[in-house]
């Protein structure tokens, strides 16, 4: 994984877990790596690693069974939302650049029909 210098890592790395939850590369439940072997797979601090996770119970995006391991959350629900905060988030990325190139809502919604 390449990392952009202008976003803290572990943000960066959340989201490629989220993005890999939402794509079902990562299911409900899953098992996730231990936060060491998460390190070595990515290249990143143990401490940062550590940290993606405390983050992600925070979020509400896995959970910890002690002793077990970290596991992706079983709720389906909260996966839809964070699909839909992903997709917010790109469309609001994307208005905001339109705008600057001096887009108003009617020119982006031709521009976007014009690319179906």
């Amino acid at each position: 994984m390449e990392f952009d210098n202008s976003v803290p890592i572990y943000v960066q790395v959340i989201n490629k877990i989220k993005r890999d939850i939402i794509l079902g590369k990562l299911k409900a439940g899953d098992k996730m790596p231990s936060t060491r072997d998460l390190a070595k797979e990515l290249g990143i601090n143990p401490n940062t690693s550590a940290r993606v996770y405390k983050e992600m119970e925070r979020e509400n995006l896995c959970y910890t069974k002690r002793g077990l391991g970290t596991y992706i959350t079983e709720s389906e629900e909260r996966i839809e939302l964070i699909r839909k905060e992903m997709a917010e988030e790109l469309i609001n990325k994307f208005i905001k650049g339109m705008i600057q190139l001096g887009f108003n809502h009617e020119d982006m919604v031709n521009f976007i029909r014009s690319k179906q």
